[in-house]
């Protein structure tokens, strides 16, 4: 089965309907630890139901439904028999969550009881007008005619959308019945009302006959049935609105769930995350990367400063810890051997940008984000992964206002910095614990401390860089490193 495409927007429309105070992922996190890519593949083969309410599980605080998808991983035939009674779901290529929790249907107008006549009055008509050649038959037929193409191409946009919503919540009640018959603990939520729902997607039904070949174009433009049922439709949508907001609720988490147990079904390593209020993620790797190094990261009161060498994968182990501890928040589970993860909400700097359109800078565009760190600090505690801030500016000006500003984030929250400037790590030493990722036996490892060597001037070798080249960096950088090793006698601390 080929399944519809569905814009971000679409997708996110379900969340934005509930409530657009209450995320705990903002636009710059979702795109820097590659949320995305992960949503898609999470909900691979799922509909847009259960891609609307995984979404919204990644952005809110709600209760991760761990019991129902250990229950669905441990049973394969089980996954099936669900999979073929929601399959219809798929078919559904129209988001209907705006329709269900957003503003209330209008109620028909008081003039559509009237539609039914008028046909009956244009065929009155042209028989008389046939029979009697009256010419003001004629008129009042020609009347009446024009009055039916204009009532059609007055609604006939309004019907084209209507039709897809309507499809679409048809499907989801068929697929509400279907799921109610499967014997299990898994569709107990939808097991009292199953009926129900098959006998409200009946009545959102048009006639058999109007589903005969060629008796549904007959029907539409000679009595209105499409414009009759498009209205009659609608009320019965919005005098049954509580009923169809609860079953979307549950069948959009049960497809949701049973999407996460198919994938964690096919995952090599995975573990249920236990609540605590520090950190510990032991052989933690990235979902989206093939033969990922697992890594131990653990991280108590303070805070960590990770340093590295160029290209060891300091920003990919930003991401797998920032994506590890929202997958714990938001589904309950971690891509590691074991877990302890505290309900913070992450937030991140990796990968600002300066924009050509608004002529903000690379720099302006890191204090944009460094504010919006601050104020999200102050707001409640929380978890923030940054990436070599203020990088737009000079090397001291750099460290100044990086040094500044995580220290007070650190004093509000756990920040975890990967960065090249090591001073940092003094700088910041009373709440940063300083971590460094080595190659050691042919594996990396995070161990504590500091880098000792670094590679960036061996790399112009390495990416073929005249011999010339490397000397005079290396010359430079020997006088720079004798100038900066002797400071005035009293230290600066931040305190």
């Amino acid at each position: 089965m080929t399944d519809y495409p569905f814009v971000p927007s679409d997708v996110d429309l379900y969340r934005r309907t509930l409530s657009d105070a209450d995320t705990l992922l903002d636009a710059p996190t979702w795109d820097d630890l590659l949320l995305p890519a992960y949503s898609a593949a999470l909900a691979r083969g799922t509909s847009i139901f259960g891609q609307q309410e995984l979404h919204r599980r990644l952005h809110v605080d709600a209760e991760p439904s761990t019991v129902r998808v250990r229950a669905l991983v441990a049973d394969e035939g089980l996954r099936q028999r669900l999979g073929a009674a929601s399959a219809g779901l798929r078919e559904a290529d129209r988001e209907i969550s705006a329709t269900l929790f957003g503003a209330p249907l209008p109620a028909a107008p008081r003039w559509v009881p009237a539609l039914g006549w008028l046909p009956v009055a244009f065929l009155l008509s042209a028989a008389l007008a046939l029979g009697m050649s009256w010419l003001w038959m004629w008129v009042v037929t020609l009347a009446l005619f024009l009055t039916l193409c204009a009532i059609q191409a007055r609604y006939h946009d309004a019907i084209q959308e209507w039709e897809r919503i309507l499809h679409a919540t048809q499907q989801m009640l068929r697929a509400h019945g279907q799921l109610a018959q499967v014997d299990h603990g898994a569709t107990a939520p939808l097991r009292d009302d199953g009926a129900e729902a098959a006998k409200l997607n009946w009545r959102l039904s048009r006639s058999l006959l109007a589903e005969l070949p060629g008796a549904r174009d007959y029907a539409d433009w000679m009595f209105l049935q499409n414009v009759r049922h498009y209205f009659r439709s609608r009320d019965v949508v919005r005098e049954n609105v509580g009923f169809l907001r609860s079953s979307f609720e549950r069948v959009a988490a049960l497809e949701a769930d049973l999407a996460l147990a198919r994938h964690l079904a096919q995952t090599p390593s995975f573990c249920w995350a236990e609540r605590g209020d520090a950190v510990a993620l032991d052989a933690v790797v990235h979902p989206l990367l093939a033969d990922a190094a697992p890594l131990t990261f653990s991280m108590a009161e303070q805070g960590v400063f990770i340093s590295g060498q160029n290209g060891v994968g300091k920003s990919t182990l930003l991401r797998t810890i920032g994506l590890n501890l929202i997958t714990a928040r938001a589904f309950g589970f971690c891509y590691a051997g074991r877990a302890v993860t505290p309900l913070r909400p992450v937030y991140t700097s990796m990968q600002n940008e300066d924009a050509l359109d608004s002529g903000e800078s690379f720099y302006m565009a890191e204090l944009r984000r460094g504010q919006k760190l601050l104020a999200l600090a102050a707001r409640a505690p929380a978890i923030f992964l940054i990436d070599e801030i203020f990088r737009g500016t000079n090397y001291l000006e750099s460290v100044s206002a990086a040094g500044a500003v995580l220290h007070t984030l650190a004093q509000r929250g756990r920040v975890v910095v990967a960065s090249h400037h090591l001073v940092l790590a003094s700088l910041l030493s009373d709440c940063l614990q300083p971590w460094c990722v080595r190659r050691e036996g042919g594996r990396w490892q995070l161990q504590p401390g500091l880098l000792r060597d670094s590679n960036g001037i061996a790399l112009l070798t390495a990416r073929g860089f005249d011999s010339a080249i490397t000397t005079k960096a290396n010359r430079i950088h020997a006088w720079l490193s004798d100038y900066m090793a002797h400071p005035k006698e009293k230290s600066l601390t931040l305190l």
